[in-house]
């Protein structure tokens, strides 16, 4: 039975180490070492490998494009990172191992790597980094009177549309962090229960489905990040004059 919460594998001091740590850590190693290949290996005549990465790239970039438009330039990477590092940590917990390869505590398996996106305090803290980014491009991008404008006005009706701007704000955490868990944690489970009645063959078509589900969770998470930064990088009031238009 897959664990709610995830297991501590060992202690740095009061520090509790845990699986889903290691395979943050585990991502971001793969993803670095990624970067460093691809940047020492690129050609002016690109090989098989670079053009298929440029292809996914170039697709990326023009769906970003369709939706930023101008500001695709400066949304594009945090797109990117955030869609790479979810799909790869999702990935990783179909690798055989994960989540079945570990230690025994009180007669509970305490498994040494298990997928990041399965602990809620992973996917929080995603949410959040998507939150401050997507506040901290927007300063940058419409100045902060623009920004401050959004939430804060002296038209009381201004105002209460400000207030529910943050309230906004705050549930956006909250959705994109419980929908890659629980989409993600489910898949856990439902692998963990196959694999326990069942071997060989008969799990194949679950994680050929949690595989389309870790892209698509992948995909969801860094499309509505994207979304998100291309409203708040759009001029407030620029915004308003659309919407009377």
């Amino acid at each position: 039975m897959v664990s709610f919460a995830a297991e501590p594998v060992f202690r740095l001091g009061f520090f509790q180490v845990t699986n889903t740590i290691l395979d943050t850590l585990l991502v971001d190693g793969i993803l670095v070492a990624a970067a460093i290949y691809v940047k020492k290996h690129m050609q002016l005549i690109p090989g098989l490998f670079q053009n298929l990465m440029e292809m996914i790239i170039n697709t990326f970039y023009d769906l970003a494009e369709s939706i930023a438009e101008e500001r695709a330039a400066k949304i594009f990477p945090y797109f990117m990172s955030f869609f790479l590092f979810i799909l790869v940590a999702n990935w990783s917990g179909l690798i055989p191992g994960f989540s079945t390869v570990g230690f025994y505590e009180n007669g509970k398996l305490i498994p040494i790597l298990r997928a990041a996106a399965s602990d809620i305090n992973v996917t929080f803290a995603l949410a959040l980094v998507s939150l401050v980014a997507t506040h901290f491009l927007s300063i940058k991008t419409v100045g902060i009177k623009d920004y401050l404008s959004r939430y804060f006005s002296l038209n009381p009706i201004n105002l209460y549309v400000g207030v529910l701007e943050i309230i906004g704000e705050i549930t956006k955490v909250i959705s994109l962090s419980f929908r890659l868990f629980g989409n993600i944690f489910a898949g856990e489970v439902v692998l963990g229960t196959v694999a326990t009645l069942f071997a060989f063959v008969f799990p194949l078509p679950f994680l050929l489905l949690e595989f389309v589900v870790g892209f698509v969770q992948a995909l969801v998470f860094a499309m509505l990040t994207m979304a998100f930064m291309a409203i708040l990088t759009t001029s407030h009031h620029e915004a308003k004059e659309v919407s009377h238009k």
